[in-house]
């Protein structure tokens, strides 16, 4: 497609900054679940991680969204706990999960009611400092029961939805950093006796509209805190991205967006 088609799917002006609670941002995060490989593909992972657990009592779901993850984790568990701040989303999430613990606080304040044996944080360190990162996931260590496991999830910095944010905005996330301070921090805790791995899933969105394309990089790109940028980049630059980089030989786009999981197991007492 030529740069015209492109300007014409982009529309005129910057990017929008998308409020969770707003219905550009709940048309982009429905227009990115209806052409991503995310779920099923993480959904499979989950499911091994949960069948090595030794005890399936309290889910803890920091982070929750509109809860289909949830909801596909909660029918493993005896009783699931979930954290979302977002309005919007809990609406959605109570819907999905109606036999949850929902709790509107944010992971830095919230007090979930007792351990739990899977603690799952995906995607929420985006909203966090990264010099709080150590501190935020040492608070959320400290609920999960023994013999259980925290899943810290998060974009992989060498995936092309991250090479694409950091064009736009610099911004850049990595779990390497976190994983290896938290496993030099744990060497001088011999009590704790915390296991940690770093795993990459492979995933992609896809869609044969140019303009769909354009809105889910609009969204990827705004776990940037777009807000605080001045001027924010263009939308016909943004299209014009999407068209050089993730344009298939065979029609439509697919925009990779692999995903890093740090997986912390603590021993059993």
């Amino acid at each position: 497609m030529g740069t015209e088609t492109g300007t014409r799917a982009a529309g005129a002006g910057p990017v929008r900054v998308l409020d969770v609670s707003g219905a550009d941002y709940r048309r982009a995060f429905e227009l990115f679940l209806a052409g991503t490989d995310e779920k099923p593909l993480t959904h499979a992972r989950l499911g091994e991680v949960v069948a090595g657990l030794d005890r399936r009592r309290t889910l803890l779901d920091v982070g929750a969204g509109e809860g289909r993850t949830t909801a596909f984790l909660a029918q493993y568990f005896d009783r699931t706990v979930a954290v979302e701040p977002s309005a919007a989303m809990r609406e959605k999430l109570r819907l999905a999960c109606p036999e949850a613990l929902v709790l509107p606080e944010r992971v830095d304040t919230v007090e979930p009611p007792g351990p739990a044996d899977l603690v799952h944080l995906s995607h929420v360190l985006y909203y966090v400092p990264p010099a709080d990162w150590l501190g935020t996931v040492r608070r959320v260590l400290d609920w999960v029961a023994p013999g259980g496991t925290l899943l810290v999830v998060l974009q992989n910095p060498e995936s092309p939805c991250m090479r694409m944010a950091a064009h736009f905005t610099g911004v850049r996330y990595d779990l390497r950093p976190l994983a290896e301070q938290l496993s030099a921090q744990d060497a001088d805790r011999a009590a704790a006796r915390w296991t940690f791995a770093l795993e990459a899933l492979d995933l992609h969105y896809r869609t044969d509209r140019l303009d769909e394309a354009v809105d889910v990089a609009e969204f990827m790109i705004n776990v940037a805190d777009l807000a605080t940028m001045d001027p924010l980049p263009e939308r016909a630059e943004l299209a014009s991205y999407v068209e050089r980089h993730f344009s298939r030989p065979d029609g439509g786009y697919a925009i990779g967006h692999t995903q890093d999981m740090l997986t912390v197991r603590r021993a059993p007492s």
